[in-house]
């Protein structure tokens, strides 16, 4: 069973479209990185999933059930742009008034749960406003997942957040689809950060999804790469292209992207005079695979 069927989903605002006969496949289980740029109809489509917005048209489903259902929808949990948190309030406080908010039962139980999910047991007592970004992010997924939701939407929530932050976001991500059957779906312009937790990913574009494909398909299709330096790297790089066709140089280094292996670049180079300083093997991100695909993919 999927986590989220989306077909032929449409919200337009003052006659413009920002979903446009959206359909979407998040299966259960998945960290599912929603991809796409600004104004691409991201937040519009999680905000309809969550029924915060009403669709002009087309059908969302949640765990095969229409997502208005009221069995289906307190099994969701989102952040959606901040938490909406109490500033002069503690983190406990906060939590507990979302807890009541929501009719949980064992409330105090639930808040110690979902603060040791996210790391943050041991600051319950630190008020709201004295926290750091991160914190405060991390605060608003323990809101999203009292109750145990079996489904998270989370709108950019490692942006801004400084390494150790993402670090830490990551394990918490990983640990809540491995450890607590949760299925994630998450929107962020981080996009190395993303492929390091992402088992599939819908990539959008001006509000029509363009693609999806799991991290194993991406995998697969990102072209591999050979980058390399020397010492006359213009002489070298005519060299290369006098045998390959598809020579660059990208980020001060020479990328040769259909040769076979690193040794039959090495021994071209050296027969011509060129030594080789630094060689080493790539495989195209998934920034820059998103890159090349937004800059080929016409929306039709």
């Amino acid at each position: 069973m999927n986590a989220i069927e989306i077909r032929g989903l449409s919200k337009s605002f003052r006659g413009m479209y920002a979903v446009d006969n959206l359909n979407m496949t998040v299966p259960q289980g998945a960290i599912y990185g929603f991809i796409g740029e600004n104004g691409s109809g991201k937040s519009t489509t999680e905000k309809l999933i969550c029924g915060h917005l009403v669709a002009d048209k087309g059908t969302v489903k949640l765990f095969g059930r229409d997502y208005t259902d009221a069995g289906v929808r307190v099994r969701v949990g989102a952040l959606i742009e901040d938490p909406g948190c109490f500033p002069n309030s503690s983190v406990y406080q906060n939590l507990m008034m979302q807890a009541i908010n929501l009719g949980l039962e064992n409330r105090d139980a639930e808040i110690r749960r979902v603060l040791k999910i996210v790391r943050m047991e041991n600051e319950a007592n630190i008020k709201f406003k004295s926290c750091s970004l991160g914190m405060k992010q991390r605060i608003g997924i323990a809101m999203a997942l009292l109750g145990d939701p079996a489904l998270l939407i989370l709108d950019e929530p490692i942006n801004g957040l400084d390494t150790d932050g993402m670090r830490i976001m990551r394990e918490i991500l990983v640990d809540i689809t491995k450890n607590y059957s949760c299925t994630v779906l998450i929107s962020s312009h981080i996009l190395g950060e993303l492929e390091k937790i992402a088992t599939h990913y819908g990539i959008i574009r001006q509000g029509k999804m363009i693609m999806e494909l799991s991290a194993k398909e991406m995998d697969s299709r990102a072209q591999t790469f050979i980058s390399l330096k020397t010492k006359d790297m213009k002489g070298a790089k005519v060299v290369l292209a006098g045998k390959f066709a598809d020579v660059r140089t990208e980020d001060e280094y020479i990328r040769v992207y259909d040769a076979c292996d690193p040794e039959t670049v090495v021994d071209l180079l050296l027969k011509n005079g060129h030594v080789v300083s630094e060689i080493r093997k790539n495989r195209i991100g998934l920034e820059e695979y998103y890159i090349e695909l937004m800059s080929k993919k016409e929306v039709k």
